[in-house]
């Protein structure tokens, strides 16, 4: 089917078409036809950060056009499964819907009650993952962790396997003692750069630890961990960019600076925030 055709096809078949025009044998392109679901996974994370840094500007154009290539990873891993014989694209749609419709019995279910308040609502959906992970488990007897995946961004997976184990009850009961240990962790590392002799490996475990720690204690505060320390990142970025703008005032290039002169720009930058 040509691809000009738009009008006689929705979005969504569009991309398919195109999808399998791309991976035909014959007449499709070669970087299309030689990538694997392995392949394609490094650039299914930029995408998905993509979309984020999108959505973090603001800009609606770009959102779309992020999400499309979003979109379109997913349809590619589609393709490659039916090529396979596993599943299609249609699989995944109807494995969503029949996930999202089990867990939201309030909406599709008439025998519960819809008129449920934010916390039965978060309990409600709690039970029925944990009813199903309970069955998966049951089937593959796999541990209480064995399903958070490893490829995760770090500060993401620490706070899901965080999370998981404080649903069984494996967790601190407040959020003082949590600081404790993030101060614990921290007087570590300075124990671990005051000896006498470095080891870097045990400088890099003690800091683990200590972003663990700081990690948990963000979970504790209601605070995602990723998402303080992008706008840390973001905050920083901004400032040293304004640095840039007052050396360039000046004349200066920021490598004909001392660090106390740097210091000053950095402290005159901040105070402009703050006014």
């Amino acid at each position: 089917m040509p691809e000009e055709n738009k009008t006689s096809l929705s979005g969504l078949n569009r991309l398919l078409s195109i999808m399998e025009s791309l991976r035909d044998k014959e007449n499709g392109c070669p970087w299309d036809q030689e990538q694997t679901m392995q392949s394609l996974t490094r650039f299914t994370i930029e995408e998905a950060y993509e979309v984020v840094d999108a959505i973090a500007k603001g800009n609606s154009d770009d959102i779309r056009d992020e999400l499309g290539d979003l979109l379109f990873q997913i349809v590619f891993y589609a393709h490659i499964a039916q090529e396979e014989g596993e599943f299609d694209f249609n699989d995944v749609a109807n494995a969503i819907s029949d996930k999202l419709v089990r867990r939201h019995p309030h909406v599709f279910s008439k025998t519960i009650a819809s008129a449920l308040s934010q916390d039965e609502l978060a309990l409600q959906w709690d039970a029925i993952k944990a009813q199903e992970k309970a069955e998966k488990r049951a089937n593959n007897a796999s541990g209480l962790l064995d399903d958070v995946p490893t490829g995760l961004p770090a500060l993401m997976y620490a706070q899901k396997l965080q999370k998981k184990c404080a649903k069984v009850g494996f967790d601190w009961p407040n959020t003082l003692p949590v600081l404790d240990k993030v101060e614990e962790e921290v007087g570590e590392i300075r124990q671990e750069l005051e000896a006498e002799t470095r080891s870097k490996a045990a400088i890099e475990e003690e800091i683990g630890d200590a972003l663990f720690a700081m990690v948990n204690l963000a979970r504790h505060c209601n605070v995602d961990a990723d998402t303080a320390l992008r706008k840390a990142s973001q905050k920083f970025a901004n400032r040293f960019s304004a640095v840039e703008a007052l050396a360039l005032d000046k004349h200066q290039s920021l490598e004909e600076l001392s660090l106390a002169e740097l210091e000053a720009l950095w402290c005159k930058a901040k105070a402009r925030e703050k006014s």
